[in-house]
């Protein structure tokens, strides 16, 4: 043995070949955290050291390669000063990675699973790399805010090309082993049983001077092989293009390239100080601390959501209620994932909607290349489609999933419980209605819960887990795991009108109702948000959701909530459900729609819609953008904090979380009560009383709650970190 650690081990054969294996104690994965990094600069050393070492073959003993840095540890590397951050990066790359390139003897990485970030960063400082058709390598730094830190925009550049490099790097996607291997990224692909022969056949070529690792090792270490009209055209165009693409908000894919653009005709050591200045850069950020806190909290909610659905076992089988355009899009994503599920309708034209809805969502799978028509048909097939109850005394869970009527929805709750096994869960997709109200008339409302999946299923993650005044914990869990299995992300809440996200979503459209009436033009306030980051904006938002729809949760919400969500005066939604202008749906909405080229809705301005409003604007306002935002923002955010005081979720993390998934809230902004913490709660509840002095009949809508306010005073965060004001 040459080195024995609790991350790393190094083991030499009688040949002289050295296997340097990762196996992170405690731990399914391998990661750099500090553990690791030390010890691969240890193990380094060691191999070194000993000059009867030939070579070195870098393999894990876990199912992944290496699947990044340890972003838990994150806090701790970018702490400080951007140069501090800088002097952080530069010496593990100077101490641990380059000094395990620079080497004496050749290396060989062998790529069994999973290799992200730092983890292809390792296979990157190796002179030849092996990678199994399992594995997939990626560099996804750009999706936390940041830019690759342990060599990746100096590497891989010079391994596959900038041009590739900047679409690795500044997309962040996994790439499988064929594409790996056609862009030059890895030097052979093989089946996971011949990973380790082959790894050593191609490090005993090195060995033999049948090929050249000196040589393919200095085109990492030279500068690129471009000159100053082609690095110009090449980077330039990206820049222009990926800015487009990635929007103000998230800098980290155009600062990438910068980083690669300044290193082009640099040394691999000047590279990596360029490198270094980018990362600490970027790290820096709110954008990367809310989207690196989003993927932590994300884990988080992974955690505890698998640790309930291992309490409820496999869900084997399922069924839905109701097949039309939402049933289809249930038994569609349940099948696809592969739980079998009966679609029940009362009438074969039910069916036959849903059923075209399935086929239309694996078609175009089909068509992207996702999918083969046989494994389409094997999907299809999981679907089977019903006009009666025949099958559902074997189902494991019932999906209820017709009209938001709760009359109906007895009815057929009741019904159906007749039908199914003592123990089988049955829930409500309802968006609005009380889980609790709903139980009363079932004769085991324990086993009753809600699961609101936001619309359209196949797209949106976020599944709300609704808990009922008597729903029992085996309904929740059960319901959990089936939302695991369909890959959606459930998050458990307490019953109250319109759960979580559409009870905080309802003083947002109320803030836009209100803006409306004092004469501030819905295009703008659209515009407004959408440079906020929201993907549309409010108007937008509610042509694409039904006009309909939004005017009966808004009923449900104003019964629930009176004094913030009552409103006495004609509302601009009012207008348009009494014109029939539902939206897409119908055509029309606060905007017109026609059908582009993808046939897809493309919204356009409608001159009549102006005329229409005009009996219920009082005034003729304007607005900066900035001001816009906070009528708009506050009430929401506000309604998010009666949440978490409510006990409506659990946690800070799985009401930002919520909004994120189910609504589309700005990612780099974190959520609403991250939100709270960057603009600072003392400055927030300030801002917030100034609005409500002004709001007149929506005051309520604008007022922090004490617990809020006690906050203020204190200078307690959600988060435990607050930055020093607006960003």
């Amino acid at each position: 043995m040459i080195y024995s650690g609790k991350a790393i081990s190094v083991r030499a054969t009688d040949d002289g070949i050295a296997e340097l294996c990762f196996d992170l104690q405690d731990e399914s994965i391998n990661k750099f955290n500090a553990l690791t990094l030390n010890e691969l600069k240890e193990a380094t050393a060691a191999i070194a050291a000993d000059a009867s070492l030939k070579g070195v073959i870098v393999t894990s003993a876990k199912p992944v390669f290496i699947v990044g840095a340890d972003i838990m540890e994150f806090g701790t590397q970018f702490g400080g000063s951007e140069d501090e951050v800088a002097d952080k990066i530069l010496s593990i790359n100077f101490d641990i990675f380059n000094a395990f390139e620079d080497l004496p003897i050749p290396t060989v990485a062998a790529i069994n699973g999973i290799a992200l970030g730092g983890g292809l960063e390792m296979g990157l400082v190796c002179d030849y790399r092996v990678m199994s058709t399992a594995a997939r390598i990626g560099l996804p730094e750009t999706k936390l805010g940041i830019i690759p830190g342990y060599g990746g925009t100096t590497r891989l550049p010079r391994l596959i090309g900038a041009d590739n490099a900047i679409e690795w790097i500044a997309s962040g996607k996994e790439q499988k082993a064929e594409q790996a291997l056609r862009f030059g990224a890895v030097d052979a692909v093989v089946t996971p049983e011949l990973l380790h022969e082959s790894a050593v056949s191609l490090l005993q070529q090195c060995i033999d001077g049948k090929l050249d690792y000196k040589a393919k090792r200095r085109e990492k270490q030279e500068p690129l092989k471009l000159n100053k009209i082609e690095a110009t055209m090449v980077f330039e165009t990206a820049k222009a293009f990926v800015a487009g693409q990635a929007g103000p908000h998230y800098p980290a894919p155009v600062t990438a390239i910068k980083v690669m653009q300044k290193a082009a005709g640099m040394s691999r050591d000047d590279a990596l100080r360029e490198e270094a200045r980018g990362i600490a850069k970027m790290a820096g950020t709110l954008a990367a601390k809310n989207l690196i806190g989003l993927f932590l909290g994300d884990q988080v909610l992974a955690k505890s959501g698998k640790a309930l659905a291992k309490k409820a076992g496999k869900v084997e089988r399922a069924a839905v209620l109701g097949a039309g355009i939402m049933g289809g899009g249930i038994a569609y994503q349940s099948a696809l994932k592969g739980t079998p599920i009966i679609m029940k309708d009362i009438a074969q034209a039910g069916i036959d909607l849903g059923l075209a809805e399935a086929s239309k969502l694996l078609s175009k799978q089909v068509e992207r290349g996702r999918m083969s028509v046989a494994e389409m048909a094997g999907v299809l097939n999981n679907i089977q489609p019903s006009l009666s109850y025949d099958g559902f005394d074997n189902v494991d869970v019932v999906v209820e999933a017709v009209v938001e009527n709760p009359k109906v929805k007895h009815a057929v709750l009741t019904e159906t419980e007749t039908h199914i096994r003592d123990d089988a869960v049955l829930a409500s997709n309802t968006s609005t209605i009380s889980i609790t109200h709903l139980a009363e008339p079932l004769k085991r409302p324990e086993n009753f819960c809600g699961m609101h999946f936001f619309n359209p299923v196949h797209r949106m993650p976020l599944v709300e887990v609704i808990r009922g005044k008597e729903t029992g914990e085996e309904a929740i869990a059960r319901t959990v795991a089936y939302a695991l299995a369909m890959g959606k992300k459930p998050i458990v809440v307490n019953d109250c009108p319109g759960f979580l996200v559409n009870r905080i979503l309802s003083p947002y459209l109320g803030a836009f109702i209100g803006l409306v009436k004092r004469g501030i033009d819905f295009t703008t306030i659209d515009r407004a948000m959408e440079r906020f980051g929201w993907p549309m904006g409010p108007a937008y938002l509610c042509d694409v959701v039904g006009i309909d729809t939004g005017v009966h949760a808004g009923a449900v919400m104003a019964e629930g909530f009176p004094d913030r969500m009552k409103y006495d005066f004609k509302t601009c939604q009012e207008v348009m459900f009494e014109n029939e202008r539902f939206g897409q749906k119908n055509g029309r909405g606060y905007y017109a729609y026609e059908t582009d080229k993808r046939g897809r809705p493309k919204k356009i301005i409608d001159e009549d819609v102006a005329a229409l409003l005009a009996p219920v604007i009082d005034g003729n306002e304007t607005l900066s953008d900035e001001a816009i935002v906070d009528s708009m923002m506050i009430p929401m955010c506000l309604e998010s904090v009666r949440c978490l005081e409510d006990g409506i979720a659990a946690s800070a993390t799985d009401v930002d979380l919520a909004l994120i998934y189910g609504i589309g809230f700005p990612p780099f902004r974190g959520g609403a009560l991250h939100y709270i913490d960057d603009v600072g709660i003392k400055m927030f509840v300030a801002r917030a009383d100034e609005l409500a002095a002004a709001a007149g009949a929506l005051k309520a809508m604008y007022l922090p709650t004490e617990k809020l306010r006690e906050m203020a005073a204190s200078g307690d965060t959600f988060f435990g970190t607050a930055a020093s004001g607006r960003k």
